[in-house]
């Protein structure tokens, strides 16, 4: 199933209410947003030149700490869509659970996906993916790791989308080898998924084959100039590492009072064992709070981190 956080459509219909009504926790999306830039008007009126998608791209690589190829795209899900288009369809192997675009878009592009349980099993297969931090438990594989698993497969795709405030597991700062491609998300940590940015880091003969699939204007001039600036900023990206810290524990907090169990996270989203996920999410939307669970367990029950004091405020009351 295709299902997602963000459906807040979903909650207004069954629980009523309008947008400015509820608190959204069913996303990764950082609630604190950064503050938006002049944006020039030309970033509206002209189409993105040569030299701003290379600004952007620089901001990118010094914010990530690479020296790899990089393509800005619509967000992480575009290259999600373009990566399985990229060579013939084979086998595929997805660490799962996860994110679940990464299987529906390579069985839409004709791959045959085998969803596994254990890293190891990955290997052997013509295309692999690893979310890391993975979506929704959080599970970590160290950069070593993933680069072991890289040599056992003909590509590995590994989805740094909520990375960006643990860069030590990133491989980004590490060689660039063919095969290995690697997503960054804008939107989830700096707070403006609406801009539609993300990047696709790995080497020359990967990104730019995948670059003639994204065409000359793969992303905005509103997201160029939004994130030339937003990924230069260093010290709002260490204030911001440093409070989602401190809010994830303050939520294990809240949900151990509440009687729910950590069963993992990251520092944008933190997934609880609640023993009735379907009744935790009711209560939480009684208050107009909406949360994520998921198909495939019962208990499970995905949260977000509030932003200002009135959404933990309304979040401990719901919970208490």
């Amino acid at each position: 199933m295709r299902d997602h956080g963000g459906n807040i459509d979903a909650a207004m219909a069954r629980y009523g209410g309008a947008p400015e009504d509820w608190i959204d926790l069913s996303t990764g999306i950082n609630r604190v947003p950064y503050p938006l830039p002049p944006i020039p008007p030309d970033a509206w009126t002209a189409l993105p030149t040569r030299a701003a998608q290379a600004r952007l791209c620089a901001a990118a690589r010094a914010a990530y700490r690479t020296g790899a190829a990089i393509l800005p795209v619509a967000g992480a899900q575009a290259a999600i869509q373009m990566i399985p288009r990229l060579c013939p369809p084979g086998r595929a192997r997805v660490l799962a659970p996860t994110y679940n675009e990464h299987a529906a878009a390579l069985r839409a592009a004709g791959w045959a996906v085998e969803e596994v349980a254990e890293p190891a099993a990955l290997a052997g297969v013509d295309l692999a993916v690893v979310v890391n931090p993975n979506n929704p438990d959080g599970r970590c594989l160290s950069p070593d790791r993933v680069r072991d698993i890289a040599r056992t497969t003909g590509r590995l795709v590994v989805d740094e989308s909520f990375a960006d405030a643990t860069p030590g597991l990133s491989l980004a700062s590490g060689p660039a080898t063919p095969g290995l491609m690697v997503l960054r998300s804008f939107g989830k940590f700096y707070g403006l998924a609406g801009v539609r940015l993300g990047f696709v880091l790995g080497a020359e003969v990967d990104i730019n084959t995948l670059a003639a699939t994204a065409g000359p204007w793969p992303v905005s001039g509103a997201a160029i100039a939004i994130g030339a600036v937003a990924l230069a900023d260093d010290a709002w990206a260490a204030q911001t590492a440093n409070r989602l810290a401190a809010d994830g524990r303050r939520m294990d907090s809240l949900a151990a009072r509440a009687g729910w169990r950590l069963a993992g996270g990251s520092s944008l989203f933190r997934l609880y064992d609640t023993q009735d996920a379907a009744r935790a999410q009711d209560r939480l939307a009684r208050a107009r709070i909406w949360s994520r669970i998921f198909p495939y367990s019962a208990t499970w029950l995905r949260l977000g981190l509030p932003g200002g004091e009135p959404e933990w405020d309304r979040l401990a009351a719901a919970m208490a």
